[in-house]
């Protein structure tokens, strides 16, 4: 009897793909966890540092800052030396940055070592992702990169819980904190040796019989590179200034603009959830947090079940909508029912959690092999240098004009998202990952945004 062959698109899940999302979603633990945590860090290292509003943005925003330009130079770097190398190197940078916080002295050297370790985080955003990704079949592929969010949602919570566990020991409790992140770094650092380069990328950069030998090694001996890692003559000439061209610009613009709108609400308002709690007159604000905390890891795991069931476009330009319309609701309940702004609030995590999800499964069908690790590092950074701003300029917003106008900037944000998604969101699921970062399958008779026609299940029509 013959051994049925299979392509990387259609392969078998099996243990090694179970590794690989396992040494990602590790990476997405220590970054949830890492920016969570300096949310509750801030609650005791500000007052004792005399911090102003300036410096607290900046030391809440300094990781964003840091993913802004490690995605970007990282991202790029990952096209042209391989993703394996950065995929372990950059959690080195991460590790070291993060042991090294426990012995700041000032808000200057603080700042310095969250740019660190937001540079090594953003590397992996882009470069975990497009290993992830390109590793993985086809079936399991939206579901793998889904949990990213979800695993990153743990993280977060987690900080919180550790936080306000550590927030009783004592004047050095945010050295505690900060530190504590780099317990699940050393183990992510550590599991990391040893992987292998992305068979796809070796493809792309001709060394062809280096990818099946990993291949066969590692997928399954009945597992072949097929015809979807190959790409075509035009792919292969494709460089970073592709991503501008005219077939990739419309991608790029809507990835930037899609995954930029869901952020910048999203860090501006949980790396400042505590002070925000406290204007909405929650002082002892204990429950209310557990409870948002629980929402955003409720609406990650129910985002898994929607993004199985609804098409990508039709879930993005829903997701918005709820979430336009649910931060307007708070911005004008604001001095009226704290119970009413509650349940509006946790509306909005709710779905806010749920679509995160999104940005790390659209980035990744968005562009071709070649340049992967630049598209989804592009969207990375023009995301984060956004959301950092947000988050620099939300505790100065509140300040100076109050939780409503905030909010409302906030909302308005959103509907920026929401229009970009109307007008180009295009329709990638239930695509072999070629096929789904291929704009030249954009067809004339596609409704207006949607390159490739699809149903409510996002099958090909």
């Amino acid at each position: 009897m013959n051994e049925q062959k299979f392509t990387i698109d259609d392969a078998p899940f099996n243990r090694f793909h179970f590794r690989i999302a396992g040494l990602t979603f590790g990476s997405s633990f220590c970054d949830g966890y890492s920016l969570g945590i300096i949310a509750m860090a801030l609650t005791v290292f500000g007052p004792q540092m005399n911090m102003n509003s300036l410096w607290t943005g900046l030391i809440g925003s300094s990781a964003l800052i840091g993913l802004f330009a490690g995605s970007l130079i990282l991202g790029r770097l990952s096209d042209r030396v391989g993703r394996q190398k950065i995929f372990l190197v950059n959690f080195l940078l991460i590790t070291v940055a993060t042991i090294l916080q426990f012995f700041v002295s000032s808000p200057e050297e603080l700042f310095i070592l969250r740019l660190l370790i937001g540079f090594g985080l953003g590397g992996d955003y882009a470069v975990g992702t497009t290993l992830l990704a390109e590793f993985s079949p086809k079936k399991y592929r939206s579901s793998l990169l889904a949990s990213i969010n979800v695993v990153w949602t743990l993280g977060y919570v987690a900080s919180n819980f550790v936080g306000h566990y550590l927030g009783q020991v004592g004047s050095d409790s945010w050295r505690w904190m900060l530190v504590s992140a780099a317990i699940p770094a050393i183990v992510v650092l550590i599991l990391r040796i040893g992987t292998p380069e992305s068979p796809r990328w070796l493809v792309s950069m001709g060394r062809v019989e280096e990818a099946r030998q990993i291949v066969k090694k590692h997928l399954g001996s009945n597992v072949e590179m097929g015809e979807t890692t190959t790409g075509t003559e035009n792919q292969k000439t494709l460089g970073f200034r592709g991503l501008f061209s005219k077939r990739l610009r419309k991608r790029l613009a809507f990835g930037g603009i899609f995954k930029l709108t869901l952020v910048i609400p999203y860090f501006a308002i949980y790396t400042f959830l505590p002070s925000i709690l406290s204007t909405m007159g929650f002082e002892q604000n204990f429950f209310a947090d557990t409870m948002l905390n629980l929402f955003l890891l409720v609406g990650a795991i129910i985002g898994l079940w929607l993004l199985a069931k609804f098409s990508r476009r039709g879930f993005t330009i829903g997701a918005f909508t709820i979430l336009t319309v649910s931060l307007f609701s708070l911005s004008f309940l604001h001095n009226g029912s704290q119970f009413l702004m509650l349940v509006a609030f946790l509306i909005f995590t709710f779905f806010m959690s749920a679509a995160s999800n999104l940005t790390l499964v659209y980035p990744a069908e968005l562009f071709p092999t070649e340049i992967r690790g630049s598209g989804i590092g592009m969207v990375t950074a023009i995301s984060r240098i956004g959301s950092a701003i947000g988050t620099f300029l939300l505790p100065v917003s509140l300040s100076s004009f109050g939780l409503s106008a905030s909010m409302a900037g906030m909302a308005a944000i959103l509907l920026v998202g929401l229009i970009v998604s109307i007008a180009w969101a295009p329709e990638t699921k239930n695509l072999s990952l070629h096929e789904a970062s291929d704009p030249l399958l954009e067809t004339e008779n596609s409704p207006k945004g949607t390159e490739i026609p699809f149903t409510e299940n996002g099958k090909i029509t």
